[in-house]
Formats: structure tokens, sequence, C-alpha cells
């Protein structure tokens, strides 16, 4: 097939804010105890932490990172995960029938995420707490000393504040499986209360107000426009979330899933341009997608298990095993977060390690690569700068989801201080190749500087601890720049990289 793709020097989306490639750890399953956190394991450090998966977060370049939930902080007392281990308690977790131990807490977390390199974006518990605990909860991270809940952290072996800016207001309030759950109104009156109290505190801090947890909820998109209109003054995002599967086997069906998230962006785009327009207010609100990736391969069996289980600690689970397929779905979503990046400019994967993670631990073995992690390590290495319009001429196809979808996936970002624009595209036809042709129109002397690809590799082929580069990013071929145009043929069900340097 003949692809044509145009992008101008002039026209583009939006400078991207590098915290659209940030991440997700909850309380939940092996991510924390066994993940990022096993004392006993031989790559543990004085702290417990495991050294081999560090360095694979590290190589990501992961700007922020949300803690500790999720639906698990909804039942959460912060104050349970500091001072001394031996006297911290053992709770139960409603959220996921689980012993929870406590011997993680904010300031080991603190310690962990600063050493990764990462900021730290902190959920308060909306659900079974509210403003006061979550005020406190502000005073004891963010205050230098001299009151009781600052005095209370230096006591604990930390003397200087952490200065986090960024504070969700709660977990998926909009979910009836939520300790806590909450009406739109209620919750909204509830987030409105909590965030001028926050900005009272300081008022460089972010507010993320809770969106609705995917689009298939029956209280979506209202649920947007009441909680706005409660508290549009007063946050500066509005969270949404959406997991993905294939559960029908339909491959083009699934990669059409990135058309629907589209729509659900753009809905809400309009709910709070509505809001602002309503209110007459002067600030904007822009959109936190903090949490988002594939889920479904356990997902049924992993529901039944938690239901069945005897409240224990850290077991196994959501440990999803990615194929190629999910890696090159990750890939597109990325895409879109770029193409929207006006909208969008916080996003989190959700999770990071072992739970429905591009990082898996083993118990008593190394930290390694899914597939999914290459394409999230792509975009967080070269998708900073600005976002720039594509316009793709390529054959469309319809499905359950979505109708005209573009065989040829492409996003553009422009890094003026590098004179590097990269192209990010998928070729999501089953079997035939496309036959490309990129237009670069005001940039000079266009020579292509990189090219990665995946591709070749069976749909349903895996990663695992003995070969986590089986399907990894190679060195590119077939592709150049002639007459100032990229021109070559992509294979289909492929995945590229191209930095082509326009300086």
């Amino acid at each position: 097939m003949r692809v044509n793709v145009a992008i101008h020097r002039d026209f583009g989306v939006s400078a991207i804010d590098e915290r659209l490639y940030s991440a997700f750890i909850e309380h939940m399953g092996r991510a924390i105890y066994g993940g990022i956190y096993d004392p006993d394991h031989e790559q543990a450090d004085e702290r417990g932490f495991r050294r081999d998966v560090l360095a694979l977060v590290r190589d990501l370049k992961i700007p922020a990172i949300r803690y500790p939930g999720g639906n698990f902080v909804s039942a959460y007392n912060w104050e349970d995960g500091v001072g001394p281990k031996d006297q911290r308690p053992v709770r139960l977790d409603l959220a996921w029938r689980c012993k929870e131990t406590n011997q993680v807490g904010i300031n080991d977390f603190a310690y962990w995420a600063d050493m990764a390199g990462m900021e730290m974006m902190l959920a308060v518990n909306l659900g079974s707490r509210g403003l006061e605990e979550a005020r406190h909860f502000l005073e004891y991270v963010n205050y230098p000393g001299g009151t009781h809940w600052s005095d209370l952290r230096r006591s604990h072996d930390v003397p200087d504040p952490y200065g986090v800016r960024m504070w969700c207001l709660g977990n998926e309030m909009d979910g009836p499986w939520q300790i806590g759950h909450k009406e739109a109104h209620e919750y909204g009156r509830l987030a409105d209360e909590t965030a001028k109290a926050f900005k009272a505190f300081d008022a460089t801090i972010e507010t993320v107000v809770c969106g609705s947890s995917n689009d298939q909820m029956p209280t979506y998109p209202e649920w947007e426009r009441t909680v706005l209109e409660e508290c549009y003054e007063n946050v500066d995002y509005i969270s949404l979330h959406k997991y993905f599967g294939n559960n029908g086997k339909d491959t083009l069906n699934f990669f059409g899933k990135v058309e629907e998230t589209g729509r659900y962006i753009q809905a809400v785009a309009g709910a709070i341009d509505y809001v602002k327009a309503k209110k007459r207010a002067k600030n904007d609100v822009f959109i936190c997608f903090d949490e988002w990736n594939v889920w479904y391969h356990d997902r049924e069996k992993d529901t039944r298990r938690i239901k069945e289980w005897d409240w224990p600690v850290a077991p196994p689970l959501l440990e999803e095993s990615y194929n190629f397929e999910d890696a090159l779905f990750v890939a597109c979503l990325l895409n879109e977060f770029i193409r929207r990046s006006d909208r969008v400019r916080i996003a989190c994967i959700a999770q990071l390690v072992n739970v429905i993670a591009p990082i898996r631990a083993e118990k008593d073995g190394p930290a390694w690569r899914q597939t999914i992690y290459y394409p999230y390590q792509m975009a967080s290495l070269y998708g900073r700068g600005d976002a720039l319009q594509v316009a793709v001429d390529a054959p469309r196809y319809d499905c359950r989801v979505a109708d005209d979808v573009s065989f040829l996936d492409v996003a553009a970002v422009h890094d003026a201080k590098s004179g590097i624009i990269t192209l990010f595209i998928v070729n999501r036809h089953l079997s035939e190749s496309a036959d490309l042709n990129v237009s670069l129109t005001g940039f000079a002397a266009p020579k292509l500087a990189e090219h990665f690809v995946m591709q070749g590799h069976g749909l349903n082929e895996t990663n695992g601890p003995d070969h986590q580069d089986k399907i990894a990013p190679a060195p590119g071929s077939g592709v150049g720049v002639e007459d100032g145009c990229l021109r070559g043929k992509l294979a289909p069900l492929s995945y590229h990289v191209m930095r082509v340097n326009v300086s």
C-alpha cells in the first residue's frame, strides 16, 4: 500500500510536557513488595530496594510517578507507613483483599523515587478519610519544620521537606467498587475544599481531580461536568483511566481502540471547555491520563482469585505476560497522547513493576523487560519537544469500535535544541507493506540520523527472563532521504522510530 505523510515546520500541536511519559505504582500484588522492594533478594541495597529493578527503571527516564494508589489509597492511613519499621501496624487492604505490612511508606518510597530520578505525584485518601487527614499528609511531606507534622517527619530522619507539587484528590471516586465511593456532586464538593486547602498552603501546588474510571461508565461524561462545576477554579487537571484488551482476538479492532481513546479525550476536553465557559473562568484545566495499559490476559482469573484467597501478603497478582501485539498497541497509544498533547499533559503507564507492568522481577531471579517496555522507552527518550501536526494519506479500515482507521499510525516530535524530528510509526496492516513517503516542508536538508524497528515477530510472541531482548528495537534499514523526503518500505505489523536531523 502507498502512504503519504505531510509534516510542516510551522504547523504544531503543542509543546509536550515531559510528564506525558510518567508511571504509576500501587501497593498491589508484587508491585512494591517483591517488585521494587525485596530485602531478601541478592540484588537488594542497604534499604531493601532491588538494584536490578532500579537500573531498568532508570533506563526509562521516567519524569514522575504516581503513588500509593490506585484503589489501595481509598482506605489507606499514610501514618501507618512512617516511623520505625518494627512499630508499623499490619492492616487489611480492602481493595485487593490482602495484608499490608507497611514496610514501605512515604519516606521509603521517596528514597527510591529519588534514586530513580523521578518526581513524586502523591494521591490522598478521599474515600474512607477526608480533608483533615489529607492536610496533615501535605504538612508532613512539604513543610520544613516547627509544626507537629513536619517535626514528626524530622524525627523520622528526614530533615528536609520533599516539595511535592502534584497531588491527586482520591482515586476513581466514580466507581462503586471504590472504598468510600461518592456521587459526583458530593465528590466534587470534597475535592474543591481539599484543593482550596492545598493551594492555601502553597499556591504552586497542582491538583488532579478524579474523572471517569473509563469511558464505559454509566455516569460518563456527566461525571466530568458535575465534578468540574464544583471545583473548576481550584484544580489543574482531571484524571482519566482506561485499560485495553483483545478478548475477541481481533487485532484490527484492538488497534482501533486507540481511536476510541481519542474520542474519550476529546469528549472530556469538551466538558472542560463547557464548564470553563459556563463559569467564565480564567484558568485552564488539562487532562492527566494517569492510568493506562493493556490488561486482559489474566484479568478474569485474577478477579476470581481475589475473591477466594484469605488475606495473603503481596501475592502474585495481575502479572500479565505481554506479547508483540501488545507492544504495537502501546506504541500507537503513546502516539495518540503525543497527538493530543495540547490537552493531555500528564500520562502514567499503570503499573511499573510486576503488576500489569513493562518490568518483571523474578522472586529468586533477575528483573527483565517485557515487550511493552521498549515503545514506552522510545517515546520517553525521543518524544520530548514540540508535537507536530501530521497529515496521513493511507488506506483505512472499519472495525467494531471505530470507523475510518488508518493502517498507518504516525506521531512526530521536533526537538529544536537537537535539531531532530522523531517520527513514531506503526504499520498496523496485517499483511501489506507500506511504501512510505514523508514530506518535511519548511525543514532544510533533512538527513536520517537513526532508525529503530521492531518487526518480524508473531503477534503472540513474548519476552521472558532468559530472553528479554527477543522482541526489542533493532537498527532499521531500507529507509532514507530522497529529494528532501523520507522514503522507504515498512513491513506489515512493524514499529519504527526514525530520527531525522533537520538542523
